[in-house]
């Protein structure tokens, strides 16, 4: 089978891997269903990507003994139980249970699709693929906002889903992906059944070109969880806007972030890869300055958008960074840079008490500390 071919199933596990983003319009209409405050609700997307902390350089391990196909195929049916048990229940437990393996899930898939691309496309292009792949990803992302505002304002009473349809029809797409790469061969090399210990992986942070690439995805992750759960609570604060209205916002971030994606994939290609960084990291410099200050919509989506576009690029940046600073320590590399999204965990904490104190320009100023970090990390971008 061809590469492109065999490319087809992977990319719709990057689709899958994008179901993660969901969190951010589902928490807040948990908030909603359930009254909650902004730190309480808030504790859903932080639960998500604690797991990635826990799972993340076990995985990495795992793959020297089942091979990296397998890996993704348990990352993928750990997700289908993840979406299915929000369709049999609303309580804050459920959904904490429900996020809980949708995060133990993608830290699985993250972890090991990613070295799977390599194993598909080898060390040429890989930047540029895993940004097509985070594209796809975009695309589910920038989908599950539209599925949830339809599925709440043109209620399915007949079935009772309401916004929570949005489970449901992603639970399809993740059944039918897992069959798909199921059934399609991929040539890798044998397991290599090697003993690495979790210490030793972690020891490889020591290097610091992985230690400061392991921050950058840390504050890249923090930023997209921290904008897509954040915009729409900024328009209801500002604009006096409805959930179900201000919904859109998330929807119009990964808009952005899908057409930096596709965008970047082409950029990367044609430009220095460090002066594509730089353009992108204005960008974010740009959006977290409308976020603080906008009060009118056409600033503040043009914030949103901004800050959609550039982040979109950095993750496969700093991703491909890390595996071809050490080529032979890929499958542990990946674990550890996969760990990082671990910073999805520690942005909306923060956001959340800092919203509570001083509104949502507390919750952007934790977001602008992070975009410090990632324009201070330039100068650590190859060209």
């Amino acid at each position: 089978m061809t590469k492109k071919l065999t490319l087809i199933p992977v990319m719709l596990c990057f689709f899958c891997m994008g179901f993660v983003d969901l969190v951010g319009i589902a928490s807040n209409y948990v908030k909603q269903d359930l009254n909650l405050s902004d730190s309480t609700a808030n504790i859903l997307p932080s639960l998500v990507f604690f797991w990635f902390l826990i799972f993340s350089v076990p995985t990495g391990m795992l793959m020297n003994r089942i091979g990296r196909k397998n890996t993704v195929l348990l990352s993928l049916v750990v997700t289908v139980a993840s979406l299915l048990i929000p369709l049999l229940g609303g309580s804050f437990g459920v959904m904490l249970t429900a996020f809980s393996l949708l995060g133990i899930g993608n830290a699985l898939m993250q972890t090991s699709l990613n070295p799977l691309v390599s194993t598909v496309m080898g060390d040429k292009n890989l930047a540029s693929t895993l940004t097509f792949g985070q594209f796809v990803k975009a695309i589910a992302s920038f989908l599950a906002p539209y599925i949830a505002m339809w599925g709440a304002t043109k209620a399915i009473p007949d079935f009772g889903f309401s916004w929570k349809v949005l489970f449901l029809v992603y639970f399809v797409v993740c059944v039918f992906s897992t069959v798909m790469l199921k059934v399609t061969p991929v040539e890798e090399s044998a397991p290599e059944n090697r003993s690495t210990s979790f210490i030793s992986c972690i020891s490889l942070l020591k290097n610091p070109a992985i230690l400061l690439t392991f921050f950058g995805i840390m504050c890249h992750v923090g930023i997209d969880v921290g904008v897509n759960t954040t915009a729409p609570k900024i328009l209801m604060e500002r604009l006096s806007m409805t959930l179900d209205e201000a919904a859109f916002a998330t929807s119009l971030y990964f808009i952005f972030r899908t057409l930096g994606c596709l965008t970047g994939s082409f950029f990367l290609r044609v430009i220095k890869t460090r002066t594509f960084y730089v353009i992108c990291i204005l960008m974010m410099v740009l959006s977290v300055c409308g976020l603080f200050f906008g009060t009118s919509k056409a600033l503040l989506y043009s914030a949103i958008a901004l800050a959609g576009y550039g982040n979109s690029n950095i993750f496969s940046i700093c991703f491909a960074k890390a595996l071809s600073s050490m080529p032979e320590k890929q499958n542990e590399v990946s674990g550890l840079m996969i760990m990082g999204l671990f910073g999805g965990t520690i942005f909306p904490l923060f956001m959340g008490f800092a919203a509570d104190a001083f509104g949502q320009a507390g919750a952007v100023a934790v977001i602008a500390v992070g975009v410090a970090y990632l324009l201070w990390f330039t100068k650590k971008v190859d060209n």
